[in-house]
């Protein structure tokens, strides 16, 4: 009987396709996913100019309690009769809810 050969492949010059498809797949996933990660942090280290200091709201201030009112010039009057505007105004929505359907029967155009 013959012995069985061990037979050893040669190396092919060529990378194996679907491996490096993969790997070169990850590789520019994981470079999309760090520019996104630094373009983050870049936009969010970036200061607002909307936004400013607010010194009333700082931790340090004392906060106005139960008992702590309003000044006069910034209290309603409570025996103040409201005008027809004012009272319209404040009147309840009474008409149907806006919707992006149509109704039906209705026709579009």
């Amino acid at each position: 009987m013959t012995k069985p050969h061990p037979h050893t492949p040669a190396a092919s010059p060529k990378p194996n396709t679907k491996t490096f498809g993969i790997n070169a797949l990850s590789i520019g996933a994981a470079a999309i996913g760090l520019g996104g990660a630094l373009l983050a942090v870049f936009l969010r280290s970036k200061a607002n100019p909307a936004e400013h200091a607010a010194p009333d709201l700082a931790l340090d201030k004392p906060r106005p309690g139960a008992t702590d009112r309003a000044p006069d010039a910034f209290r309603p009057d409570p025996t103040a009769v409201p005008t027809k505007a004012e009272r319209e105004s404040l009147r309840p929505a009474t008409g149907p809810a806006p919707s992006f359907a149509a109704d039906r029967g209705s026709t579009l155009g």
